[in-house]
């Protein structure tokens, strides 16, 4: 196995955090990866969606997609059982577990795969998708390949999940600026407000609310119609 160019994957796996972060990318790295590192013919990745619902994100060829996706449209077949139970799914010889997944196997043999490893993308408790390697022939897998792969899939999942926060919080920084950014108006309409009518803060704050309210329109997009004097306002305006 090529030490150096194991050694860059996890890094590359594990540098996420980047302006023009590409999920695809990401993922189909992590396949092509294990393709040709790990011994495998054919790599695919599952990923939860928001309703916790599987879909395929990326795959190493187009038969291996094929087969993500009839896993998912019969429901059966080990990488869906390795995301449910969160515990990787090995399976030397596909021909013995017929009677388990039976469409899957034929699927799968007539794909040209005899074996698979479905590894959880796993975090403590979450588990957001699964790892798929497939063998085109049966028989016992390489004892190091094995923990290497899971290696990879822990690490992908890490970034993933660290992606995800990055997100959500910076959607959660943009909606405060844009909430201070409304504040700032609001306060600029009302002085200039209370000035023209003689009025104190609050009531201008109050009367700005109530005629918002009187016709349905947001108050920082009032404040700020208020302030440019680009519309008439009638009723609100001298």
């Amino acid at each position: 196995m090529n030490q150096r160019l194991l050694a860059k994957t996890f890094v590359e796996l594990a540098d996420n955090l980047v302006a023009d972060f590409d999920l695809i990318d990401f993922l189909r790295l992590l396949t092509d990866r294990c393709v040709g590192m790990l011994g495998a013919s054919a790599a695919g990745v599952l990923l939860a969606d928001r309703d916790g619902e599987l879909r395929v994100m990326a795959a190493s060829d187009e038969q291996v997609r094929l087969l993500e996706l009839f896993q998912l449209q019969n429901d059966e077949g080990p990488c869906l059982d390795s995301f449910h139970t969160g515990a990787p799914v090995i399976v030397a010889n596909l021909s013995g577990e017929a009677d388990r997944w039976p469409r899957f196997v034929a699927a799968a043999h007539r794909g040209g795969f005899g074996a698979v490893q479905a590894l959880p993308m796993r975090l403590r408790d979450e588990v957001v998708g699964a790892l798929n390697l497939f063998h085109a022939t049966p028989g016992p897998f390489d004892p190091d390949a094995t923990p290497l792969a899971q290696a990879l899939a822990d690490v992908a999942t890490i970034s993933l999940l660290q992606q995800r926060t990055a997100h959500r919080s910076t959607v959660l920084n943009e909606q405060l600026q844009s909430a201070l950014n409304s504040r700032v108006l609001i306060e600029q309409a009302k002085g200039k407000l209370a000035e023209r009518r003689g009025i104190d803060m609050e009531q201008a704050f109050t009367t700005l609310r109530g005629y918002a309210r009187a016709h349905n329109r947001r108050l920082s997009d009032l404040a700020r119609a208020f302030i440019d004097d680009s519309e008439a306002l009638p009723g609100l305006r001298p």
